[in-house]
């Protein structure tokens, strides 16, 4: 029979890792799970828990009050559940200026994901050139914030429902007309691709409606008064 695995499970591990950095290691001092001193220097203090929770992340951040090398430390276990939490407490640990230890409890592996220190956000100019995009080309604001992706209209749905309403009135046309009657300069590709399943090919370069498509017309008033 198995034990459910405890918190105390990880204190072992961490202090012997801490230890064979030089760092004098004590349990439950004060409001800290440990507290690890080296010398002169800084105390460390780690919180452990099974799992990661908000719960945690508000311990640690009230353990900066005391010093800035503060860590958390958590059971790893497999599957990919664990490897997305971890990629993404990760990345907030490292934004609140927290460590992040995993201990592995079937060997007592102790890894450190990320150490304390102060964190600059790495920008990405082709995220930023691409919502600036978006917000150019959208037209209105056709959305409620905070809704989900589900139903949320872009640029794109905007450009495709323009094609849609042309061959809805106009009948199967060439892409090339479809285009200039638009003003939609990828017409003919966003027919070719029918990523919501609204155009068919009639023959080569003409483009017609399929009957979902004219239903997303009859159903596009907000939309297209946007």
């Amino acid at each position: 029979m198995t034990t459910k695995p405890r918190e105390t499970d990880l204190y072992p591990a961490v202090k012997s890792f801490l230890e064979d950095q030089g760092y004098v290691v004590k349990s439950e001092v004060g409001a800290a799970d440990v507290v690890a001193v080296r010398g002169a220097e800084p105390p460390v203090l780690v919180e452990l828990k099974l799992g990661f929770s908000l719960a945690l992340f508000h311990q640690c951040i009230a353990r900066l009050k005391i010093t800035d090398e503060v860590y958390m430390a958590v059971a790893r276990v497999p599957g990919k559940r664990f490897l997305k939490a971890l990629k993404e407490n990760k990345a907030m640990a490292r934004r609140l200026g927290l460590g992040l230890i995993t201990v592995r409890l079937s060997d007592q592996l102790v890894e450190v994901h990320c150490d304390p220190g102060p964190y600059t956000p790495r920008k990405s100019p082709k995220r930023k050139e691409r919502l600036l995009r978006e917000f150019a080309r959208r037209q209105g604001d056709p959305n409620d914030g905070g809704q989900t992706r589900a139903g949320l209209v872009t640029a794109y749905r905007q450009d495709a429902l323009k094609l849609a309403v042309y061959l809805f009135e106009v009948g199967a046309s060439k892409g090339a007309d479809v285009k200039q009657e638009t003003g939609v300069e990828r017409a003919t590709a966003m027919m070719r691709a029918n990523h919501y399943g609204w155009f068919e090919k009639v023959e080569k370069g003409v483009y017609g409606l399929t009957p979902v498509g004219a239903e997303a017309v009859t159903a596009s008033g907000r939309v297209l008064g946007a």
